[in-house]
């Protein structure tokens, strides 16, 4: 069984938001951490050498793969900010309307800039991809 490669790091998310290059990118992910600790009360944690996470849960799926993997955070990658919905965006049309310009494939919302999207509409969305991978794994506080 392969393991997961995506895994905490000691860098620090505030560390990494300041290497950040492109200065509207880094205002967003500044922006995006804060967003993200005040409506989670939990900490920022940096897995892998990109992704900015919070909480964490242990899954296990039918094939007997299983691991440990953060319960929602983003990356401010050069094309755009991901953020990331473990759940996946599959049930969330609803929200998805009503949040502005955006992309999205199976887990991962993609938006070119905070300023296309509202921020109370995107908060409602994490919410409610955190409260559906409560009802799937044990969801704990990074």
């Amino acid at each position: 069984m392969s393991e997961n490669k995506t895994k905490p790091t000691a860098i620090t998310p505030a560390d990494f938001i300041a290497s950040v290059e492109h200065d509207g990118r880094r205002e967003d992910a500044k922006t995006l951490l804060d967003l993200f600790e005040r409506m989670t009360g939990w900490k920022a944690k940096m897995w892998g050498p990109s992704i900015i996470g919070f909480g964490e849960y242990h899954y296990k799926y039918d094939s007997g793969r299983e691991g440990d993997f953060l319960a929602t955070g983003f990356s401010p990658r050069k094309a755009n900010l991901s953020i990331y919905i473990m759940p996946g965006y599959q049930d969330y049309e609803g929200i998805l309307a009503r949040l502005g310009k955006h992309k999205h494939g199976k887990s991962c919302l993609y938006v070119n800039k905070l300023a296309d999207i509202d921020l109370d509409v995107l908060e409602e969305l994490v919410k409610a991809g955190l409260d559906d991978l409560s009802k799937k794994y044990p969801v704990k506080p990074s």
